[in-house]
């Protein structure tokens, strides 16, 4: 059996943080931890206790940078040959990818999976599971290295984790705790394929079949742009079901926003236009977590004594 190697200078104890946060993706892992807490939020009703809501959004958390961590795992040949990759632990060789990798992985993810389904109910669990399985299981070993769909299909890894939010609170989630996980899921495609059409050659070189490659940077861009508008629709229909002006005007504001990069990038596909639009994605997604978190917390349906 393998064993997992780190190889870390004895006077830089700084470098073994770094790897540690680049193997499992935290920034990935607390978006989607707080897609999870928004989903608590925007379901309404009583919310969790503070026990309960921290232990899923750990669960979340640690599910998602499982994920990560597989990714890392399965796709190192691809990242050696990426620009924007090659520097990761398993490619240099900071880490060797053995089989314990493998079995850490599963165990976290029973550990999150566990842990939500005793904090909250199973079926809250189950959508954590869920999540995780998506993003390391059907979009990377599955569907990264064949289609050009497969980050549509990989959007539902964030939709899993709002519904786990959501089923915490009631197993039959309202129409506001489906609607956001829907928002969630057109979200993920023109997220990526910004970053996709800015890092084009680099998908190129490594042979994935990202849209901007398969059908070009104008097709992409315009998918990108009809991505957008759906999607910023559907993002403001929580204010019908009772969601406030905190969460109206972030929603509105991000939405706008991210409309207007996109359109900019659908008139000229310049990288600067590109990575603008993946930027402004992130400050959509950003606010509208921040919207749903902050008007639960005022009406009282994220956490109860």
């Amino acid at each position: 059996m393998n064993t997992v190697a780190v190889a870390v200078p004895r006077d830089a104890p700084r470098a073994a943080w770094r790897v540690a946060f680049e193997v499992f993706k935290p920034r990935i892992a607390l978006e989607i931890m707080l897609a999870g807490v928004a989903g608590v939020a925007i379901t309404g009703g009583p919310g969790l206790a503070w026990g309960a809501l921290l232990v899923l959004a750990g669960a979340i958390f640690v599910a998602a940078g499982a994920a990560g961590a597989l990714n890392h795992l399965v796709e190192r040949d691809l990242d050696a040959r990426m620009s924007r990759t090659r520097a990761r632990p398993f490619v240099t060789g900071a880490l060797s990818g053995g089989t314990r990798w493998y079995l850490a992985v599963a165990a976290l993810l029973v550990l999150a999976v566990s842990a939500a389904g005793l904090a909250t109910n199973w079926l809250a669990a189950a959508y954590v599971f869920l999540g995780a399985f998506t993003y390391g299981v059907v979009y990377t070993m599955w569907l990264k290295r064949r289609t050009w769909l497969n980050i549509v299909i990989g959007g539902l890894a964030g939709s899993f984790a709002v519904l786990a939010g959501a089923a915490a609170v009631d197993p039959a989630p309202g129409p506001a705790a489906w609607t956001f996980a829907v928002v969630l899921f057109l979200w993920t495609p023109p997220h990526f394929w910004s970053l996709a059409t800015y890092y084009r050659q680099d998908y190129v070189d490594a042979g994935v079949p990202m849209l901007p490659v398969v059908h070009g940077d104008r097709v992409a861009a315009r998918a990108i742009f009809g991505h957008t508008i759906p999607l910023v629709l559907l993002s403001l229909l929580p204010v019908v079901w009772g969601a406030g002006p905190i969460y109206l005007a972030c929603a509105a504001s991000g939405g706008a926003y991210f409309i207007w990069r996109a359109y900019l990038l659908s008139r000229s596909q310049t990288p600067s236009n590109a990575i603008r639009s993946f930027l402004a994605s992130l400050l959509q997604l950003g606010l509208l977590l921040l919207g749903a978190i902050v008007e639960g917390a005022i009406r009282g349906s994220l956490v109860h004594l």
